[in-house]
């Protein structure tokens, strides 16, 4: 009686879960709807022109930059996440270990504002005054590439700690099957390590992946905020989140204003919602493939 209670209140969250998405996806919808009517999907999410004054709401570039800076820093974190994990576990002494997790989790709980000040301070400058001049006339460092970095910063803790956690699952005996027929330790950690935690590395990129996207007060401080696709690097960018953040409390005073803002946050939803899905797929076949 209780195991059948158990699993029926069980499947009652589950379908809670559920049920909230599909009320979170039909409430941006509803909110959108007025621009919707006015415009095409097609339209607005092509077009770049932006001028709300004029009834232009084109999403493009927002959408572009928002994906630029979330595949940029996830480029840049996952390959310093990953060889901190294996260090960790692999070859850090217990002492270093004690160290290290400490700081992993008071970097995880830094607020972004002020990640957002560290890069407006640090990282922003250093961008302007000596690593833009090499390549380009002209950057107020308030570019992309500052965005990128400063998200890497941010979701860098998080993956390093999921790691951790699937590089210590994998068992002893494998590695020490590894290193008996002579593979060297580095060996070991790419071809056994890192091959069966595969599907965890790459379950970790899709949650650093959806909680870079949803990024808004640190990225806002450091992108430019300007309406215009990247070219380069050291252009500015606008992602969507710092465009909803930015604009919201101006919506009352243009009767579209507030629809397009909720259009932004439904594309975002149906980018994370697709990222996931095709993630899963992705998933489900690297762990069939690698499967030992």
């Amino acid at each position: 009686m209780k195991d059948s209670l158990t699993k029926r209140i069980m499947q009652l969250f589950t379908l809670l879960s559920l049920l909230l998405v599909v009320a979170i996806a039909i409430g941006l919808y509803s909110k959108a709807e007025p621009i919707l009517d006015k415009n095409s999907v097609w339209d607005l999410l092509t077009s770049s022109e932006w001028s709300p004054l004029n009834g232009e709401y084109g999403f493009w570039s927002f959408i572009l930059s928002s994906i630029y800076v979330t595949l940029l820093a996830v480029i840049i974190a996952l390959p310093i996440s990953l060889l901190t994990a294996l260090f960790l576990t692999e070859n850090a002494k217990p002492w270093v270990k004690k160290f290290v997790f400490p700081i992993l989790d008071i970097l995880a709980g830094i607020p972004s504002v002020v990640y957002g000040l560290w890069g407006t301070l640090i990282i922003v400058p250093w961008i302007g005054d000596a690593l833009a001049p090499h390549f380009v006339d002209y950057s107020s460092g308030y570019t992309l590439l500052a965005g990128a970095i400063v998200l890497s910063v941010m979701i860098i803790p998080l993956m390093v700690s999921l790691l951790v956690e699937m590089f210590s699952t994998i068992s002893t005996d494998l590695k020490d099957a590894s290193k008996s027929l002579g593979a060297t330790r580095w060996q070991t950690s790419r071809m056994v390590v890192i091959r069966k935690a595969s599907p965890g590395i790459i379950a970790s990129v899709v949650l650093a992946v959806s909680k870079a996207l949803g990024e808004t007060l640190a990225v806002l401080m450091v992108c430019g905020n300007m309406v215009e696709v990247p070219q380069s690097l050291f252009d500015s960018a606008y992602p969507l989140p710092a465009l909803i953040a930015n604009n919201y409390g101006e919506m009352l005073s243009l009767p579209m204003y507030e629809s397009a803002l909720m259009f932004a946050a439904l594309v975002m939803f149906v980018i994370i919602l697709l990222f996931n899905a095709v993630s899963r797929i992705v998933l489900q076949n690297v762990e069939k493939k690698f499967k030992l």
